[in-house]
């Protein structure tokens, strides 16, 4: 089925309805044992050109795809702002989908001058980087926001997991979640991927043009340097992590003045940048 996405301001909740996880057939290690079902993530594999020319290919969880997209390519510096994308169409396949997207002639210039082929996986985010340049670049630095009151992070935990309805049926997905200035869970974004997962909340927020300068995002997964790049490139203000960051991941928070944030599991929350 060939749709064209329609562009829109309205902020999706943690409330909308998300896929349905895939109902699979087990049975325990017993040959005695009854055959069950259990409710699996699903994920196909999306391949995305720019005004013709093939770019990535990943496998990604099958919801939110155009917030994925606008995302993919304000984080990857594919685009500069959600101004340049024009137009966004998706061809639907049994187990794959093609996004055919029309961005501006500056972008596209610029995409063909430095374009390195990358094939994307739900692990490394810097598979198919062909230059150091590219896997450590010049970034903006950011305009530092006050950080969020302590207060919100007050059963941050068990908020997310509320938030996470495809986790809750079928687990084995990351999240990237914006929280306001008072500390409510505004918008949840899943995907198999951790970068996905932030690429279609960062889509999500620029496509609703919410100034994410404003609150904070949490990453439910290791907060790699990619994750990083992704954060200043979106000029989010305030990025928290479920997982230990990095020492690199630290420097270069400090570096750009993103604020950096580690929740741990039964202490306090950890400032790491600003210091």
């Amino acid at each position: 089925m060939l749709c064209q996405v329609e562009q829109s301001n309205e902020l999706t909740d943690v409330n909308a309805p998300a896929p349905q996880p895939l109902h699979v057939t087990f049975r325990e290690y017993d040959k005695a044992a009854a055959r069950s079902e259990a409710a699996l993530a699903s994920e196909i594999a999306l391949a995305i050109t720019y005004n013709g020319l093939s770019q990535a290919v990943m496998m990604v969880s099958p919801g939110n795809l155009e917030d994925f997209i606008r995302g993919f390519s304000v984080s990857n510096d594919i685009v500069e702002d959600l101004s340049e994308i024009y137009d966004v169409r998706l061809t639907h396949f049994d187990q794959a989908c093609q996004a055919d997207v029309q961005i501006s002639s500056r972008a596209f210039w610029a995409l063909k001058n430095h374009r390195r082929q990358m094939t994307g996986t739900s692990g490394c985010g810097l598979c198919g980087v062909e230059a150091l340049e590219q896997a450590l670049p010049q970034l903006d630095i950011l305009q530092p926001v006050p950080l969020p009151a302590a207060a919100h992070f007050n059963g941050i935990r068990e908020r997310i997991e509320q938030a996470q309805q495809m986790a809750r049926s079928s687990g084995a997905l990351h999240a990237a979640l914006y929280f306001d200035a008072y500390g409510n869970a505004v918008v949840c974004r899943e995907d198999i991927g951790r970068h996905n997962a932030l690429d279609k909340l960062i889509g999500a927020l620029q496509q609703a043009r919410i100034d994410t300068r404003v609150g904070f995002t949490v990453v439910t997964s290791r907060c790699s340097l990619e994750l990083i790049h992704k954060a200043v490139r979106a000029k989010l203000g305030t990025l928290v992590s479920l997982s230990a960051p990095t020492a690199l991941t630290v420097q270069w928070a400090i570096r750009h003045r993103l604020n950096l944030i580690h929740v741990p599991h039964r202490n306090a929350p950890r400032i790491y940048s600003p210091v």
